[in-house]
């Protein structure tokens, strides 16, 4: 510990080598908060998480026949097969998966149109296999995307993983508020056509039907009447043709209900040759229903053929009309590529309307306000998803971790009755923040993975606020006592200060360190393990080199050195 005295002394002892202590703790602070923005670390609500199952969906343009919807799954279940860790594949057509933790929030249950599916795939356990789920994902979505999308025009395929936090709609999920719908779907359409070009989206989808041509079979009342038959037959007769029908019951010993029995034509006479007007008018033409007279009487003879256009969905939140459209992050941070595309959004429609921002100090900082130039409508894109409740996270433990510093200061004033000595604490505490970063980038270095700067990271680094002012406490309260009780000179005070306290401060560092080890390889709580650790090792250095500095130049240490002298006197003139 002498050579450490002497280190110490040595610097504060020479103006220059002070100044460089200064300048390098600077730069290394600086240069740490740099690499946000030059994305050498990425921040995300939480990492991704390995599983053993995960889901996809495939959405089929609206109006698309099962048929189709079903040629589009034997695509993805025949690629999915060839992989030797996928075990079970349960496809569901036409329909959702049952409940999971993933479907509760993505409305997995409401589907039930042909034109929609899910598929269940379930892995080896995820502690035998070496490629985690999330890894497996990103590397099977271009492989299958590329090769089953293009059998029917206007698919969409996403793969849904089990959330690692929060569950939500999607990472990315901007809301379209408006009250004209034409230009909600127009406004939807263009958003996700940016979202689709910006790097690091996948899955990019418009939660909208769309909007198509169909045929409405309309009975004519007065010909229905005339011919001598009945609505409910002309019903019957159109549910058994296209679809089938419950036509008879069936009784049995072992079921204490009756047994449907249920009648399908089969598929050649079902279903049309094309989806032309005149299919559809032979195929009326060639059933026939029986009148009260017995006559047979051509369906075609008393059903309309009107053409529609088909009525989508309306959504609502908020007692306002919107579209949601999504998209997901491949292992990426999803701010940036929300910053990238909130700009591009900005330019594109500042040729139409006039473009708004809303205020920074909001909820939702990130929304765009919209006013057409001619009409004066009004629109909203609202940001929300994973990337809203990031945003939400980071603020609110931020404003956690400010209010830990605040209380700090407090007490450190009303304990040493000195601003400078609770501003050098804090500020000591707080550089290590540039362990923390500085932490990430390296555990990125090491693994297959990003390594995201997440919540827990956070809140490592907030726990991290207490220890490094523990070590800055024992510096300045020993220095203190030697100067008051030793008489020692200030410098020389806080050198041997800091040589004495740097091992019961190792050791604690090092007890840190072994604890939080076990952390860091946990897929969730990593962050907090290599906050912890990295922020330590950074708070040692800081405390044993750039605190003595702020202790030298500060004059409240000299204020408390002469005070101490004056009561010394004070004692001697009163014996």
């Amino acid at each position: 510990m002498r050579n450490l005295e002497q280190l110490v002394y040595g610097i504060l002892d020479h103006k220059a080598k002070k100044s460089l202590v200064l300048l390098l703790t600077a730069v290394a602070f600086f240069a740490s908060l740099l690499m946000f923005p030059s994305k050498l670390v990425l921040a995300k609500m939480l990492p991704g998480k390995s599983d053993n199952t995960f889901s996809i969906y495939v959405d089929t343009p609206t109006g698309s026949s099962i048929e189709q919807t079903q040629q589009v799954n034997s695509c993805v279940v025949d690629l999915l097969q060839k992989e030797e860790e996928v075990m079970h594949l349960e496809l569901f057509l036409g329909q959702g998966i049952p409940l999971d933790y993933a479907g509760l929030v993505k409305g997995a249950s409401m589907k039930r149109t042909e034109n929609v599916s899910e598929i269940s795939v379930n892995l080896t356990d995820k502690h035998t296999r070496s490629e985690p789920s999330f890894l497996m994902v990103q590397r099977l979505r271009p492989r299958v995307k590329q090769k089953c999308e293009p059998l029917v025009k206007g698919t969409t395929i996403k793969f849904i993983e089990q959330p690692a936090g929060p569950p939500t709609l999607a990472s990315i999920v901007l809301e379209v508020h408006g009250d004209n719908l034409e230009t909600n779907r127009k406004l939807a359409m263009d958003t996700a056509k940016i979202l689709s070009h910006t790097e690091g989206l996948v899955d990019v989808d418009v939660m909208a039907d769309d909007i198509f041509d169909k045929y409405e079979l309309v009975p004519d009342k007065e010909k229905v009447a005339r011919s001598g038959l009945s609505i409910s037959q002309i019903n019957n007769i159109l549910y058994l043709a296209f679809e089938g029908m419950v036509i008879a019951h069936k009784n049995s010993q072992n079921v204490p209900d009756q047994l449907p029995i249920f009648l399908v034509l089969e598929k050649t006479s079902k279903t049309l040759g094309d989806k032309s007007r005149e299919s559809l008018e032979s195929k009326l033409s060639s059933l026939n229903l029986m009148n009260k007279m017995g006559m047979l009487v051509p369906l075609s003879e008393v059903v309309t053929i009107r053409k529609a256009k088909s009525n989508p969905m309306i959504m609502h939140k908020d007692l306002s009309r919107m579209i949601n459209v999504i998209a997901e992050t491949d292992m990426v941070s999803q701010v940036y590529p929300l910053l990238e595309a909130r700009d591009e959004m900005i330019e594109y429609f500042s040729k139409e309307f006039i473009v708004e921002k809303e205020a920074w100090i909001t909820t939702y900082m990130f929304d765009l306000h919209l006013t057409h130039k001619k009409t004066g409508e009004k629109f909203l894109l609202r940001w929300d998803g994973e990337m809203k409740v990031t945003l939400d996270t980071f603020r609110d433990l931020g404003g956690a971790f400010i209010s830990a510093l605040v209380l700090i200061f407090l007490l450190l004033v009303v304990y040493y009755k000195s601003f400078a000595l609770s501003g050098i604490i804090l500020l000591g505490s707080f550089l290590s923040l540039i362990g923390v970063i500085v932490g990430h980038w390296v555990a990125n270095l090491f693994t297959s993975e990003t390594f995201f700067l997440t919540a827990t990271s956070l809140i490592g680094f907030i726990a991290l606020m207490g220890i490094s002012s523990r070590n800055s406490l024992l510096l300045i309260d020993f220095a203190k006592s030697l100067m008051e009780c030793e008489g020692l000179p200030k410098r020389r005070a806080i050198a041997v200060a800091t040589a004495t306290r740097a091992k019961p401060i190792a050791l604690t560092a090092v007890a840190i360190i072994l604890g939080s080890s076990l952390l860091a390889s946990d897929p969730v709580f990593g962050g907090l393990g290599v906050a912890l650790i990295s922020g330590t090792v950074a708070a040692v250095f800081v405390s044993l080199l750039f605190v003595p500095v702020l202790m030298d130049n500060s004059k409240a240490m000299d204020f408390k050195k002469k005070s101490s002298e004056t009561d010394h006197k004070n004692i001697a003139i009163t014996k």
